[in-house]
């Protein structure tokens, strides 16, 4: 095998394993409630 072959092989499978290690990742999050002040002219439109 020709070394760029080898090295575009090697980005290749480190591309694929860092998807596969974000993908297994625990990203969930629990819902933060925001509270914002309205001004009352804002609610009548």
């Amino acid at each position: 095998m020709s070394r760029s072959l080898v090295i575009l092989l090697l980005i290749l499978v480190v591309i694929v394993g860092g998807l596969f290690f974000l993908a297994g990742r625990d990203a969930e999050q629990t819902p933060v409630r925001v509270e914002k002040a309205v001004a009352l002219e804002n609610l009548a439109s």
